[in-house]
């Protein structure tokens, strides 16, 4: 308890000293989505899924040259988020979101459009920026998906 009472007086002294020194602060998220794409036919349909636990990098370059990295895993609704609050002056200027993993077997395979995302973030705090969906395709895809096509 003693400790939980000295990270609170702390954690109010941090924010009296930022509040006190003037700096303005910013906050940014970014947040997408991993999907599997299951007939690998690069369009999103009843048939594909999200992928929870899926491994994201995203790597923003600040408007004070600082290179900042972060790594996220998508929740159960398949959503991976990256959000920090910072001074104004070191916001984030560039970012590149990127896949790393999927530890789905039967969709472990990165669609063609999906190596990377280079963005420039220019939302104002408290805004957040939305990434396009990463894509992974099974190895093989399901026997239903070539039978739909050839009818």
């Amino acid at each position: 308890m003693e400790s939980k009472s000295k990270n609170l007086v702390l954690g109010f002294v941090v924010l009296a000293v930022f509040l006190i020194s003037g700096v303005k602060s910013w906050t940014g998220e970014i947040h997408g989505r991993v999907v599997c794409d299951v007939c690998a036919d690069s369009s999103i349909g009843p048939e594909d899924h999200i992928l929870e636990g899926a491994e994201v990098a995203v790597l923003c370059i600040t408007k004070s040259g600082e290179v900042v990295n972060y790594q996220a895993f998508t929740n159960a609704k398949g959503i991976y988020t990256v959000a920090e609050t910072m001074p104004e002056s070191d916001r984030w200027n560039t970012c590149l979101a990127r896949p790393i993993s999927s530890f789905h077997d039967h969709c472990n395979h990165l669609g063609d459009r999906s190596t990377g995302i280079k963005f420039t973030y220019s939302r104002p705090s408290g805004h957040f920026h939305t990434v396009r969906p990463f894509v992974y395709q099974p190895f093989t895809a399901p026997s239903y998906c070539t039978e739909t096509l050839s009818e």
